[in-house]
């Protein structure tokens, strides 16, 4: 299906003309700067950063395997959500919609910008029929978000669905690929120069291990970039999150390590699980935590907060009913939790 992503943009977005800084209309290196009325005496973060962060969009073009003219960078993904939503979304005309459970700030941003999110509910495994959610949608939604591998369920989406709703969708397809680095299944990325409504988001916060410096990542075509650039702050990716950022990716043993010790942790804890008298499910998880159905989940909840282990309580959330998730931590936090299981474990 042939799409002209410009019918998608919002008419004053389209026409909007954005914000030029002082850095925008000279671009060319100088000795002195007196245009941007900043402090002029030198430390590391006297000077704005570079509002479209070339050096790290280079970076990650060499890292990602992607051309640094499709990427856009966001302070954490959740701004990326609400500029996506605010780009294209009509307020109280055009919806967006998520498959449920799923990540809780799509619901959030769409709220914030009186749009209408529209739930596809997932099936007791976390899974869904693809012909019942092409079905589902409507002419007025504008983006489909799906979350994969998915929270709080940890499954992913296969790839040739995700496809095949790219090519029935008249909007655009944004996956969220937080966790995929814990995943087996192949990422999207490959796919962003060659279908135009498909975005991928990715994050520095989970197997990157920098979720305090915020930076989302999102990979989509030229012209979404250049429209997200239009509406975003100037200046949303500061100068230390930009440095840290470069440091952080420059070591991929240092990663591939603790994804490793990640996906060890997950199994570990999984056969743990598996084993527990209490536990009644556990859900097949390619992400950095592991969701499982007990026979009291508010309990088993209070009895981990008296251990000082804090996990997150799912028990109230659609299709999670007396469920917790546990994130994988340290191999000492990891062996901290399963002792406290199987001493709540009743004889």
């Amino acid at each position: 299906m042939d799409i002209n992503l410009s019918d998608l943009v919002r008419g004053n977005v389209l026409k909007l003309k954005p914000y030029s800084s002082a850095r925008d209309e000279h671009t060319d290196v100088a000795d002195i700067y007196l245009d941007a009325n900043e402090n002029p005496f030198t430390w590391a973060y006297n000077r704005y950063p570079d509002s479209y962060q070339r050096t790290l969009k280079d970076a990650i073009s060499q890292w990602k395997k992607v051309n640094a003219d499709h990427i856009f960078l966001g302070n954490g993904s959740d701004e990326i959500i609400d500029l996506m939503i605010r780009a294209f979304c009509e307020p109280k005309i055009n919806s967006v919609v998520t498959i449920h459970p799923s990540y809780g700030m799509y619901t959030v941003s769409a709220d914030i910008n009186d749009v209408e999110l529209r739930y596809f509910p997932l099936d007791a495994d976390f899974t869904f029929d693809i012909d019942t959610l092409i079905h589902f949608l409507k002419p007025e939604d504008k983006i489909l978000f799906l979350c994969s591998p998915n929270n709080p369920s940890g499954n992913c989406i296969d790839t040739a669905i995700i496809l095949q709703i790219c090519k029935s969708f008249r909007g655009l397809v944004v996956v969220d690929e937080a966790y995929i680095d814990f995943a087996d299944t192949e990422s999207m990325l490959s796919y962003i120069d060659k279908i135009p409504n498909l975005i991928v988001m990715q994050t520095l916060s989970k197997a990157i291990g920098a979720a305090g410096i915020r930076l989302g990542m999102a990979f989509m075509d030229q012209f979404i970039v250049g429209i997200l650039n239009k509406i975003k702050p100037p200046y949303n990716i500061n100068g230390a999150t930009q440095n840290i950022a470069l440091e952080r990716i420059s070591d991929q043993t240092f990663i591939d390590a603790q994804i490793i010790n990640i996906k060890n942790g997950r199994l570990t804890l999984n056969t743990c699980l598996e084993s527990l008298s209490f536990v009644q499910k556990v859900f097949p998880s390619e992400a950095n935590f592991i969701l499982a159905k007990v026979d009291d989940a508010d309990d088993l909840y209070d009895y981990l907060i008296q251990q000082s282990i804090v996990v997150r309580n799912r028990n109230k959330q659609y299709r999670c009913e007396g469920c917790l998730r546990f994130t994988i931590g340290t191999p000492a936090e990891m062996d901290s939790l399963i002792k406290a299981l199987y001493a709540y474990q009743k004889p």
